[in-house]
């Protein structure tokens, strides 16, 4: 067994094409296309366009994150330093984010400028007619005056400051196992499947929680 190759080929004449010679290029007719440069681009691009223009500020938790897309560090160019931590140190004073936009590749990409002790973040986002609306709109139902405070009783118990290194893919460690396993000629086996258990009302599975919650805060 092998690894599965694709190649790219012509369409009209079946010629194995690299990758190199792929160009960009725009149909303006049934069959006809004009070829477009990275050099191209790059010539049409104003000042304005090669840097972030920042349109306005706003409040973190304003913004659904529906919305945000990759996010990535930012650096400040060599002189603008002083400016970079001027923006960084205003913006978090004022608990407040930057909403710009500039062009990446082909696109004009709107993107959120987010202050942290350690620099800044920049998230791309979608545009609105980007996100697509709920398949299924949510109804609210109501609940019992005594399950709310439970459930923020147990909020509360389990409020702790978020560290991702507490965390890891465990799908990935058992994935690395079953690696190992099958190079060394092992059995893979099965993993044991999980007991159903008896079902119980939400208020006792909340008082339930809440318990565990408080002896594990106690223990830790």
């Amino acid at each position: 067994n092998s690894r599965i190759q694709y190649k790219k080929t012509c369409a009209h004449c079946g010629k194995e094409i690299t990758s190199k010679e792929i160009v960009k290029g725009y149909q303006y007719d049934k069959d006809k296309y004009v070829v477009i440069t990275d050099e191209d681009i790059e010539k049409i691009k104003t000042e304005k366009e090669k840097s972030i223009q920042i349109l306005h500020f706003a409040q973190l938790n304003q913004i659904s994150p529906v919305y945000y897309e990759k996010t990535y560090q930012a650096a400040p160019e060599a002189g603008g330093e002083k400016a970079f931590e001027l923006l960084r140190s205003a913006l978090m004073a004022e608990q407040k984010i930057a909403i710009g936009k500039t062009v990446m590749g082909t696109k004009d990409t709107l993107m959120a400028i987010i202050p942290r002790e350690e620099g800044i973040l920049i998230s791309t986002m979608f545009y609105a007619d980007e996100v697509k609306d709920l398949q299924k709109p949510y109804t609210k139902l109501e609940v019992l005056e005594q399950e709310f405070n439970m459930a923020k009783l147990l909020i509360n118990s389990m409020d702790t400051p978020f560290d991702p290194s507490k965390y890891k893919d465990e799908y990935q460690v058992r994935l690395r196992e079953l690696i190992e396993a099958k190079v060394s000629g092992k059995e893979v086996v099965a993993a044991e499947p999980d007991s159903a258990g008896k079902v119980i009302d939400l208020m006792e599975a909340l008082k339930i929680s809440v318990e565990k919650a408080k002896k594990d805060k106690e223990s830790a």
